[in-house]
This record gives structure tokens, C-alpha cells and sequence, in this order.
């Protein structure tokens, strides 16, 4: 046990002198980049940074995720992402569609995480609520796919600024 938590602080420590050598210019001017650095997860014998944005909409885009249904589905999300080891960075649930900011560790698979939320908030939302199973006959709750992307393509913070802007008006169109 001790010979793991060794060799992670170990490579932590490489990852950080190496990022603070290949870019001292970067690393200065940049103070995400420095606090992006601070918050890298660690597992048993990795350290890791996976911040994936995950969005996904309601079958038909109706405009169901409201009142208690909404506090129903966000609660079995988080639960979800508990035993999942997921960290929820920021969230956002419109009338028709979720916004997930998160942190995934590397044992799990984006398509899985996603599978899972879905699956499960879709069976219990369902059957707790019966206005909403005769709504949705085909006992599907949440429509076919989802958007996923990293923050490599952009940074952290157009994203968590998206999602800031997204909680000031969450009906909005989101297109």
C-alpha cells in the first residue's frame, strides 16, 4: 500500500518539474494552467486530469425537467457519479436538457458513465412519476445519443463560463 501511494506522489512530482521546465513562460502568464496542474486526480498507481463536458436531451426535447422530476433527476445523477467516483465539476438541468462538467477517472469509460446516468435516472424517474410513463410510451425517457467533448479542444474556462451564462437562463435555446 505504502510502495503505491510512493510511486503516484512520485510520478506526480515528475509530471509537475517536467510541466515547470518544458514551459516556465506558459506556466507564469497562465494561472489555469497552474492551478490545472494543482487539481490533478490521482488513482491507485496514475495520475490523471479527464474533464469531459456531457450533454444529453429528454425524447422529443420535451420540456419535462421541472419541479420535483428536475430535483429527482439531478439526485440520481450525483448519487450515480458517487458510486462512480465521479467528480461533478458544474451542472446544469434545463426544462429539456442536461449540462454535466465532470471528472472521470481512467477505470471509466465516458459512453459507460453516460449509459449508466441515463439508464438509471430514466427507470426511476419513470416509475416514480406515472404522468411521465404515459408520456413516454416507449419507455424511453431520454433521446438516442449525447454530446461529449474534453476541454482540450477548449479550455476550462469558455466552458465553465458557457455554464455560468447557461444557469443565468437555463430555458434558453442552447443551440
Amino acid at each position: 500500500m505504502l510502495a503505491g501511494w510512493i510511486k503516484v506522489t512520485h510520478i506526480r512530482a515528475l509530471f509537475l518539474v517536467s510541466t515547470l521546465r518544458s514551459k516556465p513562460s506558459d506556466f507564469q502568464s497562465d494561472p489555469l494552467q497552474r492551478e490545472r496542474i494543482m487539481q490533478c486526480d490521482t488513482g491507485k498507481y496514475c495520475v490523471f486530469y479527464h474533464r469531459f463536458h456531457l450533454v444529453w436531451s429528454t425524447k422529443y426535447r420535451f420540456k419535462v425537467l421541472t419541479g420535483q422530476v428536475r430535483l429527482r433527476v439531478r439526485d440520481i445523477c450525483r448519487q450515480l457519479c458517487r458510486e462512480n467516483e465521479v467528480d461533478i465539476l458544474r451542472g446544469v438541468l434545463s426544462s429539456d436538457h442536461i449540462h454535466v462538467f465532470v471528472s472521470v477517472p481512467p477505470k471509466l469509460a465516458i459512453s459507460d458513465l453516460v449509459r449508466k446516468m441515463k439508464g438509471r435516472s430514466s427507470h426511476k424517474v419513470q416509475r416514480e412519476f406515472p404522468d411521465l410513463r404515459r408520456r413516454y410510451w416507449g419507455r424511453r425517457f431520454w433521446g438516442r445519443g449525447y454530446f461529449s467533448t474534453t476541454n482540450g479542444a477548449i479550455t476550462e474556462a469558455i466552458v465553465l463560463q458557457y455554464l455560468e451564462k447557461h444557469i443565468a437562463d437555463p430555458t434558453g435555446a442552447s443551440r
